[in-house]
């Protein structure tokens, strides 16, 4: 399974909007890596953010 799926797939384990530390500690990536995961998620609309630092599938 590649980054952007993990990050997702903790996305949707969570159930709710979670911040990206959060992503880091329940998939067991990298903060950093999930940082730029995230930022390519974003550009291909896959995610978006209900309320500020928080975000979640779109």
């Amino acid at each position: 399974m590649d980054s952007k799926e993990t990050v997702l797939q903790a996305m949707k384990k969570a159930g709710q909007p979670v911040s990206a530390g959060q992503i880091a500690e329940i998939s067991g990536l990298d903060r950093k890596e999930v940082d730029k995961v995230m930022k390519t998620l974003q550009k291909e609309e896959k995610i978006v953010s209900p309320r500020r630092c928080f975000w979640e599938p779109k």
